[in-house]
């Protein structure tokens, strides 16, 4: 069953469409509909770049690979490295920190 029953028709210049299609184009948004209706109901779109948060999870799970990776040798060897877990404790202070950071961000925008 269709969700969306209710249409509603707006007139537009070419200029007002242009510049409409410009600001889609910014936003990577390719459907006029879902952004029209997003304009409607919120007064505004937001772009978020996600190339922190990309690298954030890329330094996840290379961390929980080395946790992995310490937690063989300790159930094999019996022994873990002060050395390895000093350098897991720091990987994830940098990740903290990139955290901290992302919701800094996050809390600037409004």
């Amino acid at each position: 069953m269709q969700r969306r029953r209710n249409r509603i028709t707006v007139r537009l210049t070419d200029d007002e469409l242009q510049r409409m299609k410009f600001k889609m184009d910014e936003l990577e948004i390719t459907s006029m509909s879902a952004y029209m209706r997003k304009m409607i109901l919120d007064g505004y779109c937001v772009k978020i770049d996600t190339k922190d948060l990309n690298e954030m999870v890329y330094l996840l799970r290379m961390c929980s690979n080395n946790l992995n990776q310490y937690a063989k040798k300790a159930n094999g060897l019996g022994v873990v490295y002060a050395s390895d877990i000093k350098d897991l404790q720091k990987r994830l202070d940098n990740i903290w920190e990139g955290t901290r950071n992302i919701m800094q961000k996050f809390a600037a925008i409004e």
